[in-house]
């Protein structure tokens, strides 16, 4: 039997979250940098794919409650960063077929 772990659980989570300008996931997107978790505290790395995005408030704070909504999650902290610059390299194989990349 498999084990779905927290971390999985955060994974998941994350790929129904959308940029409402983009028909694809953030975690598909490669917005999501880095997913860390510790006796249920869980810290998300993530950036947007451009610093002046209008809904960055938006999806954090979706970001933020999908996790949260995560039972066993105590402390979702979703931090953003724009180093790396976030480019369409980091975008998984089937955001890029779906956006007409490939």
């Amino acid at each position: 039997m498999e084990t779905i772990t927290l971390r999985d659980q955060v994974e998941e989570a994350l790929h129904t979250v959308y940029d409402p300008e983009i028909p694809v996931n953030i975690y598909d997107l490669g917005l999501v940098y880095s997913i860390d978790v510790a006796d249920g505290n869980v810290v998300v790395i993530m950036t947007l794919t451009a610093p002046g995005c209008p809904v960055a408030g938006s999806i954090m704070q979706e970001v933020n409650d999908k996790i949260m909504a995560i039972p066993g999650v105590t402390n979702a902290d979703v931090r953003l960063t724009f180093d790396p610059p976030w480019t369409k390299d980091m975008m998984s194989e089937e955001a890029k077929l779906e956006l007409g990349f490939l």
